[in-house]
């Protein structure tokens, strides 16, 4: 069986995403199966050469996976001919310019969210991809987990009727730093650094609610820094700039309202960190990342409020859960293989620099929202 070899240069492989998504999970997962099989039955190899500023950390990481291709010059990397694509997973604050590169070097683009840390950069990121002919793409990597694949499937097979609405719950305790230590990095939580949850989290809720449900339409919402003290990895205190909670609601073309918080300051009392319950007029379904349960109108329950007496009713136990029905494969590996594809074989894919875009202005706009009290129309982007 032939085999034909692609170069990726992957910036920020030395953090907690870019190191467990993409390399271990997903590209070296790739090549432990021997290459993505490509339809003319040869097999697509990543040669990998990984990016970073930290050369201690480049080392150890190429040496732990039997890696040779490492450097602390972005420059030279993207100079090589044989890189065809470049991949980022660096902090927000150094991606947009990192891409930009890239792109004047004529290299396919594909990366993490948010592509930039406003609308107009990630709007010339996107112009200046088309207008060099590149491949583009943008993680959007819930779309590919089980939970919201069958959802998905839900919405597409008109289980729930008319969709009605959607209660989005995302987050956990991200612990100070003083007496745990936190479990994200500090700069999440600096305003200079890129930090904040919204421009976080927003990209994300853009992807799921534009890809399954509908084009978003208008955004209200309220920001908040909760605990604006923390301690850092040195465990130095400082203040936390960024906002640690946002509480949206996002209008859906059709009618459909989606009503989504998003925390670092929430303890879970849930099944999953993130749950989707989604109400229709013939049924509802509730969805995290790996399970989905669902209730029909045929079984709903009639419950009856009397705050007089204890309610007798297992309501967790009226629910059905989804099959699995398909194997699931991580879900960032599911993503770059059609990727790969994208850019060897020119199948088709949408979730390209544009819908990048369209989550950073979500993002914005819903800043904006929240900073002036008010409900924000989201314009469609000019091209």
């Amino acid at each position: 069986m032939s085999r034909t070899t692609i170069g990726i240069v992957i910036n920020g492989v030395t953090g907690r995403m870019g190191y467990r998504q993409h390399l271990v999970r997903s590209l070296l997962a790739i090549r432990e199966q021997g290459g993505l099989p490509l339809r003319d039955g040869s097999r697509l190899w990543p040669e990998l050469l990984l990016v970073g500023r930290n050369e201690t950390k480049l080392r150890e990481i190429a040496d732990r996976h039997g890696l040779t291709g490492w450097s602390t010059d972005l420059a030279t990397s993207l100079a090589r001919p044989d890189m065809h694509i470049y991949f980022d997973a660096q902090v927000t604050s150094e991606r947009e310019k990192s891409l930009r590169s890239a792109i004047e070097a004529g290299k396919h683009i594909y990366t993490e969210k948010p592509t930039a840390e406003d609308l107009s950069g990630a709007v010339d990121l996107a112009r200046r991809a088309d207008a060099a002919g590149l491949k583009h793409g943008v993680v959007q990597d819930k779309l590919f987990l089980p939970g919201l694949r069958k959802l998905d499937r839900l919405v597409k097979g008109g289980f729930f009727g008319r969709v009605l609405s959607i209660r989005g719950e995302f987050g956990y305790w991200v612990f100070e730093g003083d007496w745990q230590p936190g479990q994200r990095p500090s700069w999440n939580y600096r305003v200079a650094d890129g930090g904040g949850i919204t421009c976080d989290m927003f990209p994300h809720w853009h992807y799921v609610l534009e890809q399954i449900f509908g084009r978003v339409t208008a955004v209200t919402a309220h920001i908040t820094t909760h605990i604006d003290q923390r301690w850092d990895e040195e465990g130095a205190p400082y203040r936390a700039t960024a906002d640690d909670a946002a509480y949206g609601i996002f209008e859906i073309e059709g009618g459909i309202v989606a009503q989504i918080n998003s925390s670092w300051a929430v303890r879970v009392y849930r099944d999953e960190l993130v749950e989707f319950q989604v109400d229709g007029t013939h049924g509802s379904a509730v969805a995290g990342l790996r399970n989905c349960r669902i209730q029909h109108r045929a079984t709903t329950p009639k419950p009856v409020w009397n705050p007089d007496l204890p309610s007798t009713e297992d309501f967790r136990a009226q629910w059905q859960l989804v099959p699995d029905n398909d194997e699931f494969d991580n879900g960032f590996k599911a993503q770059w293989e059609l990727f790969l594809r994208h850019v060897v074989e020119d199948t088709p894919y949408t979730w390209d620099l544009w819908a990048g875009a369209r989550g950073v202005q979500l993002a914005e706009l819903g800043v904006q929202a929240a900073r002036e009290g008010r409900r924000i129309e989201i314009p469609e982007l000019d091209r």
